[in-house]
C-alpha cells in the first residue's frame, strides 16, 4: 500500500530561503577505516532521480548511500513540469500530495500564431483520475521535498560535498574515490547508479559519451515575479508581435512566479542575453509598458537530443540526464529520469534480495533506452518543427500553422512539444503477449491507469494506491483458490477487495468477471487473461521476475 503523505515542515518558506538552504559537511567514519567500507547499493546525484530512487530502495528495506558534489538545492525553476505518472510514482513514494499541493496544477494548453489562438487542447479531458496531467513545480522544492523524505528513512544516508573523482570496476561492484572538504577516501559499492546530470561526471571517469543532436538554435529562460490575472495553463506563441519571428512559451509557477521561454536564435550571446537589462525589454514587450515585475532567475540555454548507447556498464547503472538528454519542449526530461529510477528501484531490490537473476537488472536497460528513444524523437521532431533550419521546414512549418486555423487535421501537425507521457514498454522481454483480444490501451508494457474504487468498508480510494509493493493480480469477481498463495504477489478482487463503484476501472481495463491483469511493482502490465489459469499466471511471474530456476 502507499505510505502516508510525508509531514513537509522543514522547507518551508519563499523561494529565496529554500534555495539558501546548505546541508553540513559531516565527515563519515568511513573517511578513517584502513580499508574500503563496503556499500551495497551507492547512488551519485541527489537531484530528484538520485532521491526517488533513493527513497523507493529505502522503502524497499534496502539500505542507500546516497552521495552529492554540491550542499544546496537547486537554483531557479529548472525542470519544472511533472507529469501524472511522475506524480503517481511519488504517491508511492509518500510524496505525491505535497507536490502537488505546493505546485500549480493544469491540464489545458493554448497554441497561438501571431496575436491569434489557433487552438486549445486538454491533456486530460475525462473525469477520474486522481492526479492532473501536469503540475508546475520549482525544482528547488521538488528537491526539498524529496530530501525531507529522505531524511525521514533511517536506511538512507546523504553526504554532501561528496565529489566522485575516481571509480574502478571490481569483480563484485565498483571501488569509488571520493573529494571531500576533509580530503579523499575510498568507498566500496556493490552497485553504484549515476544520476549526476548531463555533465555525467561517472560518465567522464569511466569515458563513456552521450551521444545525439546539438540544435543550433539558443533559449532564453525568465523566472518572474507578479500578479497577473492569465489563466493557469501552457501558453504557446509562434511569431508573436511582442517577439517577431521567434517562439515564446508562458507557464504559471507557484508564488506569483511565470516562467517565460524566449527563443534567441543561434546568434544570440548567452551571457549579454542574461542581463537584466536584456531581459527586462523582452518581459515588457509581452506584458505591457505598465506591467510590473521583477526577475527571480534567468538562463540561456541550446537544445541536445542525446543518450549513452548503454545505460548498464557492468555493477554501474546510469539514470536521468546522466544516461539521456532531451531538449525542454515537452517536459520530458526530469518526468523520463524519475521513470528511470521507478523502474530500476523494484529490479534492483528483487536482485539484491536473491529473488532474481541479473537478467532483471538488463531488462533496466532494454525498457529505458527504448523510453529514451521514445523521448528523443518526439522532442527532436517538436525542436525541428518550433526551429527550423532550412527554407523547406519553414514553409511547412509556416503552411500547417496558417492551416491549423479552421482544420482539424493540421492541428495535430502543429508541435509545440509533445508533452510527456509514460513509454508503453511493448517489446519488452518481461511482457507476456496477449493470447485473447482486449480493446483500449492497458496492453503489456504499458503503466496502468488510475481510477476510483471504493475498498471493502466503504471507503473512497484509487486503485494506484491500493497496489502491493510487488507483484499485484487484480481480478474481476471471484479468484481462484490458487490466486491468494501467489509468492510476492497481492491480490486484489474486484467486487470483493475494492467496489468499482463508477464502473471505469472496467471501462478503462476492458474487463469482464474472470478478467485478470498482472501488475509488476513499478505499476506496467505484464500480463492479462479472461479466465487465467495457475500456471499461465506462474510462468508469466516468472518472466517478469526474470525468477532463479
Amino acid at each position: 500500500m502507499t505510505p502516508h503523505a510525508a509531514p513537509h515542515h522543514a522547507f518551508r518558506g519563499t523561494g529565496q530561503e529554500v534555495q539558501a538552504i546548505t546541508f553540513a559537511y559531516q565527515r563519515s567514519p568511513d573517511q578513517d577505516a584502513a580499508v574500503p567500507v563496503h556499500h551495497p547499493v551507492v547512488i551519485v546525484g541527489a537531484g530528484p532521480v538520485g532521491l526517488s530512487l533513493a527513497i523507493d530502495l529505502a522503502q524497499r528495506g534496502q539500505k542507500v548511500l546516497l552521495l552529492d558534489n554540491d550542499d544546496k538545492l537547486s537554483t531557479g525553476s529548472r525542470a519544472l513540469c511533472f507529469a501524472k505518472r511522475t506524480l503517481e510514482i511519488w504517491d508511492r513514494l509518500g510524496l505525491g500530495q505535497p507536490m502537488v499541493d505546493k505546485g500549480v496544477s493544469w491540464n489545458v494548453g493554448r497554441v497561438f500564431l501571431r496575436d491569434e489562438q489557433l487552438y486549445q487542447f486538454n491533456l486530460q479531458p475525462e473525469e477520474g483520475h486522481q492526479r492532473p496531467a501536469f503540475i508546475n513545480l520549482q525544482q528547488y522544492y521538488c528537491e526539498a521535498l524529496l530530501v525531507e523524505r529522505a531524511l525521514q528513512l533511517p536506511l538512507i544516508e546523504i553526504r554532501w560535498k561528496n565529489t566522485v573523482v575516481g571509480v574502478q570496476a571490481q569483480a563484485q561492484g565498483a571501488q569509488l574515490t571520493l573529494d571531500t572538504p576533509a580530503g579523499a577516501y575510498q568507498l566500496d559499492a556493490g552497485w553504484v547508479v549515476a544520476c549526476d546530470g548531463s555533465r555525467s561526471a561517472l560518465r567522464e571517469l569511466m569515458g563513456l559519451q552521450a551521444k545525439g543532436r546539438v540544435f543550433r538554435d539558443r533559449f532564453l529562460i525568465a523566472d518572474v515575479k507578479m500578479v497577473a490575472d492569465f489563466p493557469t495553463e501552457r501558453w504557446f506563441w509562434f511569431d508573436p508581435p511582442f517577439h517577431p519571428q521567434q517562439s515564446v512559451l508562458l507557464h504559471r509557477e507557484p508564488d506569483n512566479v511565470w516562467r517565460i521561454d524566449f527563443q534567441l536564435g543561434w546568434d544570440a550571446d548567452p551571457e549579454e542575453e542574461k542581463k537584466p537589462e536584456n531581459i527586462i525589454p523582452r518581459v515588457q514587450a509581452l506584458l505591457g509598458p505598465q506591467a510590473e515585475f521583477s526577475l527571480e532567475w534567468a538562463s540561456v540555454y541550446t537544445f541536445a537530443c542525446q543518450r549513452m548507447e548503454r545505460f548498464v556498464h557492468g555493477r554501474v547503472i546510469f539514470a536521468g540526464d546522466s544516461a539521456h538528454g532531451v531538449s525542454p519542449f515537452g517536459a520530458r526530461g526530469a518526468n523520463s529520469g524519475v521513470q528511470d529510477a521507478d523502474n530500476l528501484g523494484w529490479k534492483l531490490d528483487w536482485l539484491l534480495k536473491g529473488r532474481a537473476s541479473q537478467a532483471l537488472l538488463h531488462s533496466y536497460a532494454t525498457e529505458r533506452e527504448h523510453a529514451a528513444d521514445e523521448n528523443i524523437l518526439n522532442s527532436t521532431r517538436a525542436t525541428d518543427f518550433i526551429t527550423p533550419k532550412s527554407e523547406i521546414s519553414r514553409l511547412f512549418r509556416d503552411q500547417v500553422l496558417a492551416l491549423a486555423r479552421g482544420h482539424e487535421f493540421a492541428r495535430r501537425l502543429v508541435n509545440s512539444g509533445r508533452l510527456s507521457v509514460p513509454a508503453t514498454l511493448v517489446h519488452s522481454p518481461l511482457n507476456t503477449p496477449d493470447a485473447e483480444v482486449f480493446e483500449g490501451r492497458m496492453q503489456p508494457g504499458a503503466a496502468l491507469t488510475d481510477a476510483p474504487v471504493q475498498t471493502a468498508d466503504g471507503r473512497p480510494d484509487w486503485l494506484l494506491r491500493c497496489l502491493g509493493p510487488d507483484f499485484s493480480l487484480l481480478v474481476f469477481g471471484d479468484a481462484p483458490a490458487w490466486a491468494a498463495g501467489l509468492p510476492h504477489v497481492s491480490l486484489l478482487r474486484v467486487g470483493v477487495d475494492l467496489h468499482d463503484a463508477q464502473a471505469l476501472l472496467a471501462q478503462r481495463l476492458d474487463a469482464a468477471p474472470g478478467t485478470a491483469y498482472l501488475i509488476r511493482p513499478d505499476q506496467h502490465v505484464c500480463a492479462r487473461w479472461r479466465q487465467p489459469t495457475e500456471s499461465a499466471v506462474l510462468a508469466a511471474l516468472a518472466r517478469a521476475s526474470c525468477a532463479l530456476n
